[in-house]
């Protein structure tokens, strides 16, 4: 009889707790219940494949145009030139400042420029690019932008990661590839169109693509360690140079800051994963936002062949515009898109004749060979 009131004791403690178990139990069921189902992707995505050919074609451009640009040159130099060794006018796209300058020239002279012509309408085709398809262009096409994921990517299988500064200095060192291009912007702003074509056509003008060649075949020190350390920093740093310092960068940012295409993400189907943000080459918080509308997004399409879920992130156009399937835009009309912008732009450039300068063969042959030593008209 001495057992029996510890016992209901016993009963009566344990009977409060029964409540607290089955109330767990019900929130654990609640959770799962809450949890959204994956409707996994019908059809394989191939936007990855595509833009890595079109890198490694571009890339491959590129050095043909370096390398026969660095041939003529030397076949001035050495007095071996052939008449029918002409210059490559596609490496004018390297000269971005001439771009911009032709532009104001074309602009506000109403006639096309004579010198470095092509710089300008390469320009115009990577701000079209930029402009439909995002800042594309840093992703799909540029030899540097090319070079530098490769270099981060190394830099992730070598060290297991790549390092990502703090907000504090990471915002602040963003903005200066826009201090650069609002430096360059001003400084060709204040040229009248005269001194614009004075300049195209003055000896250094004429030659400032030859300059930007010595400018690597005869490397300084400082330059050598300028590099060396942007090399690193982009092994360290993911698209360091394109991040921090990049100003044409900067220039297709703004441009694609206007365009209707954008990475929308539909909360209904996005099952909140976050691969979508880890994969972001711009550290851009994919997975907490329905419109990607930073200029900072290079329309590469990572976070969109990432994602597992059926419809829940796409390029496309916003819903007011209701174009058909919702205005998503697959990877193979971004690849078409971006093709025909580029070449049709090259291609009507090169029919009508505006395609090369109009620099003659006997001043480039009294010129070159003294690149180095010309200086700029204002000093």
């Amino acid at each position: 009889m001495a057992t029996q009131p510890q016992t209901d004791e016993l009963c009566v403690e344990l009977v409060p707790e029964l409540p607290v178990r089955v109330s767990a139990r019900d929130s654990r069921i609640k959770r799962t219940a809450a949890k959204k189902k994956l409707v996994r992707r019908a059809l394989p995505d191939h936007s990855q494949p595509l833009r890595r050919t079109y890198q490694f074609a571009f890339l491959l451009l590129n050095v043909w145009l370096g390398s026969a640009f660095y041939l003529w040159v030397r076949g001035i130099e050495s007095g071996t030139h052939a008449r029918t060794m002409l210059r490559p006018a596609g490496v004018e796209g390297w000269l971005p400042i001439a771009g911009l300058m032709n532009l104001k020239y074309w602009l506000t002279a109403g006639r096309l420029p004579t010198g470095h012509p092509a710089a300008m309408f390469l320009l115009l085709s990577f701000l079209a690019i930029a402009f439909l398809f995002r800042k594309a262009f840093c992703s799909w096409l540029c030899p540097v932008g090319t070079f530098s994921e490769y270099l981060w990517r190394a830099g992730r299988q070598i060290l297991r990661r790549n390092f990502q500064l703090p907000r504090w200095i990471d915002i602040p060192l963003r903005s200066l590839k826009y201090l650069l291009l609002g430096f360059f912007v001003w400084a060709v702003a204040n040229m009248p169109a005269g001194e614009i074509g004075e300049f195209m056509r003055s000896p250094y003008g004429a030659i400032v693509d030859v300059r930007m060649l010595n400018f690597f075949r005869y490397l300084s020190e400082t330059a050598a360690m300028v590099l060396g350390f942007l090399v690193l920093a982009s092994v360290l740093v993911q698209n360091f140079w394109c991040r921090y310092l990049c100003p044409y960068g900067a220039l297709l940012g703004l441009a694609s800051f206007m365009s209707p295409l954008r990475i929308r993400r539909s909360a209904a189907t996005c099952i909140d994963c976050a691969k979508c943000a880890k994969v972001c080459p711009s550290a851009l918080p994919v997975d907490r936002l329905v419109t990607i509308k930073s200029a900072e997004c290079t329309g590469c399409l990572e976070c969109v062949a990432v994602c597992p879920a059926e419809g829940a992130l796409q390029m496309a156009l916003p819903k007011w515009t209701r174009s058909p399937n919702d205005g998503r835009l697959p990877a193979w009309a971004t690849a078409v898109g971006i093709a025909a912008l580029f070449l049709g732009i090259v291609g009507y450039a090169k029919s009508a004749g505006c395609w090369n300068g109009g620099v003659p063969d006997h001043v480039y042959r009294q010129l070159v060979p003294q690149a180095s030593e010309i200086d700029h008209p204002a000093e």
